[in-house]
């Protein structure tokens, strides 16, 4: 899930965006955010699909996804997994079974 940018050029600027040449201004429109999400899934090489919030940032404040939050979503469509707050909450191996362990299902 693409959400809001946690550090635009427009807002609360880090020193290592700069340093590796990231210069995002923070979207102001839905078409916005789609470009910068379609950029960042594309230099990531995501093999996965990327979803994005709406402007309104509801998912994001729904399941707590700043600053990074990973989460399973079962075939029922219901959480079956959440992490703790990111990078330092990311537990793999936890995530790691329980997602084999939804997919045996």
């Amino acid at each position: 899930m693409y959400i809001r940018e946690a550090h635009p050029e427009d807002g609360w600027k880090v020193q290592r965006n700069s340093a590796e040449g990231i210069s995002i201004k923070q979207p102001k429109t839905e078409a916005e955010r789609s470009e910068v999400a379609t950029v960042c899934a594309t230099k990531l090489a995501l093999s996965f699909p990327c979803v994005i919030d709406g402007l309104d940032n509801k998912v994001e404040a729904a399941y707590a996804g700043w600053p990074d939050r990973l989460y399973i979503v079962g075939k029922d469509g219901k959480i079956a997994y959440k992490g703790e707050p990111g990078p330092r909450g990311f537990k793999v191996d936890e995530m790691n079974a329980k997602l084999k362990e939804v997919l045996s299902k």
